[in-house]
């Protein structure tokens, strides 16, 4: 295969989240301010001991009808808490914006784990600031709109040369609130994010050079959507499904399935109506989607169609890069997902590393799409979503999926693994501790029980503590936490257990659920979700 790299196409779909147009002047800048981001950078890397400051936005900037179709969405706020362990370093202030309340005993659960800290050290130079709203808009939108919190911000930030912002991502929302506190914004420029949508992903997978799936891009309307789906029949007569997906989506949750009426008729008129009538049976990842609310939201975002890629064995690794402010590129890890909800299309969990059968194919072409990116002006973190697939006596094949230009599932998890282990990704893909010992781990956003419901951060840390569920910092393995704050209104929680093998990962993991279940009388038929994850995903621990 040929691997090339040109310029992208410059289309632009606006990210429906923010409706606002945005003047030459903040867009120059923001340009200036993102100017000193490198210096920032490698003051806080090549000297531990640099006072610096950082401010931590945890905003879901994305599609906030979009966002209300994930459970407990309200409480992913929490799922940055882990940027807590930047605080390790001493020169380290770091503040932590959120809609609503952290609990203390949050706070303490993630400062405990600063092996070699003070907690009282650490927690000096953490500012912990609320903005009491709770309603369904995204974070950073809230704290536009209140100038006292801004002025309470600036007051904080001290000196602006040694100031940045982390965000989970980017949007036109946040680019406004870093020119108004004067610091740049470690991430995406958002006049870029149209690379992160559903649409620009397929174009730089082209200017890349490598496989995807077959489908049209940037279509934005019902017509477009089943012309689009007749040309692929057409190209294809032995397709049976396809995939509709809005361009802007989270955890698979934009995505549809659809299946082509058998037989297709030969008709063109006939063929059409045929295949507007099967979109009745559209299935959506999201559970309260609809035809009529989806396509309104197609026309809005846009979107595309591709093929539903099929095969005996089909698996959903995936690859996280970042491009640092000097624009060096690197591979920071691969994981294998777990996906399933109605569409199989919703993001479950994720086991580290990747299978090392293609784990090499998928690091080499998701490197690939990294340099098209950065060439584009890229920076930050994000990651490439890929299918590999085989039918039995064959090799496995590889298709890209997506990019997620901004964090998600399987940022987070590797984040707590590296500061807490102070390890490195080998050229293998694996990755080392600094005594040489191999670490694995499975991570799920979505360990989920009814019966979880009512648990209080301290009910939960006392089951937590009474069953040594915690990580050890002298072995480097156990379990980890986050969105601790969902388990009582949701019965929702996010799990990271790290072994020095998959199966010992997958045990820390299965030992999780299972106190969890017993500790809340959960009953047989509400026992903590996922419990298929490694019934329907053995790979993921093979």
């Amino acid at each position: 295969m040929q691997f090339r790299n040109h310029l992208l196409p410059q289309t632009y779909w606006p990210r429906s989240c923010v409706q606002m147009t945005v003047d030459k002047d903040e867009r120059k800048a923001f340009k200036a301010l993102q100017g000193r981001l490198q210096s920032i950078w490698e003051d806080v890397h090549n000297q531990p001991r640099a006072p610096h400051s950082c401010l931590v936005i945890p905003s879901l900037s994305f599609d906030q009808e979009e966002l209300q179709k994930v459970t407990g969405v309200p409480f992913y706020e929490e799922r940055l808490m882990f940027m807590l362990m930047r605080l390790r370093r001493p020169g380290a202030r770091l503040m932590y914006i959120t809609s609503q309340p952290v609990d203390a005993d949050i706070v303490d659960y993630y400062l405990q784990m600063l092996v070699g800290v003070p907690p009282t050290h650490a927690r000096r130079r953490l500012t912990m600031l609320c903005v009491q709203d709770a309603s369904p808009r995204a974070l950073t939108e809230k704290i536009l709109e209140r100038p006292r919190v801004i002025d309470r911000i600036r007051q904080w930030i001290g000196d602006k040369d040694r100031a940045y912002m982390s965000c989970f991502a980017t949007s036109a929302l946040e680019r406004t609130l870093a020119v108004a506190l004067g610091i740049p914004l470690n991430g995406a420029d958002p006049d870029l994010l149209h690379l992160g949508s559903k649409s620009g992903s397929r174009e730089a997978f082209r200017a890349a050079g490598i496989e995807l799936p077959d489908g049209t891009e940037n279509l934005g309307s019902l017509d477009a959507a089943v012309a689009a789906l007749d040309e692929l029949k057409t190209n294809k007569p032995e397709m049976k499904r396809a995939v509709v997906k809005l361009n802007e989506g989270f955890s698979g949750e934009g995505n549809a399935l659809f299946e082509f009426p058998s037989p297709m008729p030969k008709d063109p008129a006939a063929r059409d109506q045929a295949i507007r009538g099967a979109m009745h049976t559209l299935k959506f990842a999201a559970k309260n989607h609809c035809e009529r609310l989806f396509f309104e939201k197609y026309a809005e975002m846009g979107g595309v169609v591709e093929e539903f890629l099929e095969a005996e064995e089909v698996r959903s690794p995936s690859v996280q890069l970042r491009i640092t402010p000097a624009g060096e590129l690197r591979i920071i890890s691969t994981h294998d997902q777990a996906l399933g909800g109605e569409s199989g299309q919703v993001y479950l969990g994720c086991a580290f590393p990747a299978s090392d059968e293609y784990r090499a194919m998928i690091t080499e072409r998701a490197h690939f799409v990294g340099e098209v990116l950065r060439d584009q002006g890229v920076i930050g973190r994000f990651a490439i979503d890929f299918l590999v697939f085989r039918d039995p006596g064959e090799e496995w094949r590889c298709s890209a999926i997506e990019i997620n230009l901004r964090m998600g599932g399987t940022t987070f998890p590797f984040i707590a693994l590296d500061f807490l282990t102070g390890g490195t990704l080998t050229g293998s893909g694996d990755y080392r501790t600094r005594t040489g010992v191999a670490k694995f781990y499975f991570a799920t956003d979505v360990m989920t029980s009814s019966s979880y419901r009512g648990l209080l951060p301290q009910d939960f840390l006392e089951i937590v503590i009474h069953h040594g569920l915690h990580f050890s910092p002298s072995t480097e393995t156990g379990v980890l936490f986050h969105m601790i704050g969902a388990l009582s209104q949701y019965g929702k929680i996010g799990v990271i257990c790290i072994g020095n093998s998959p199966q010992e990962a997958a045990d820390l993991y299965k030992r999780t659920r299972d106190v969890l279940d017993t500790e809340t009388d959960a009953t047989r038929t509400d026992k903590g979700q996922l419990m298929s994850m490694f019934d329907d995903f053995p790979h993921l621990y093979d």
